[in-house]
């Protein structure tokens, strides 16, 4: 857990594990509610939903134009089943 004070006009610095931890930028939109247990909540936003930021990131986008170009090439295989598609992937 970390701590922070409320400065001037009620504004909050985020620490820097917590900066660290989540891919939030200077301009970025935040969500700030009550939770069901009377905590103060601070749901990032993005143009994208912060938890599904991975999927956009450069490195993950290089992994999916790889996978296209292979399905595209005939390097695809058939699964016949989840258990059969995870051994392939674990090989």
């Amino acid at each position: 857990m970390s701590r922070t004070f409320i400065r001037e006009h009620y504004q909050i610095t985020l620490p820097v594990d917590i900066r660290r931890e989540f891919p939030v930028d200077i301009g970025d939109p935040v969500e700030i509610y009550i939770n069901k247990n009377g905590e103060v909540a601070i749901r990032f936003l993005k143009a994208i939903d912060a938890s599904q930021a991975w999927f956009w990131s450069e490195e993950h986008q290089k992994r999916e134009k790889e996978a296209e170009k292979e399905l595209i090439e005939g390097k695809g295989k058939k699964a016949k089943d989840v258990k059969d598609m995870i051994d392939e992937l674990e090989k």
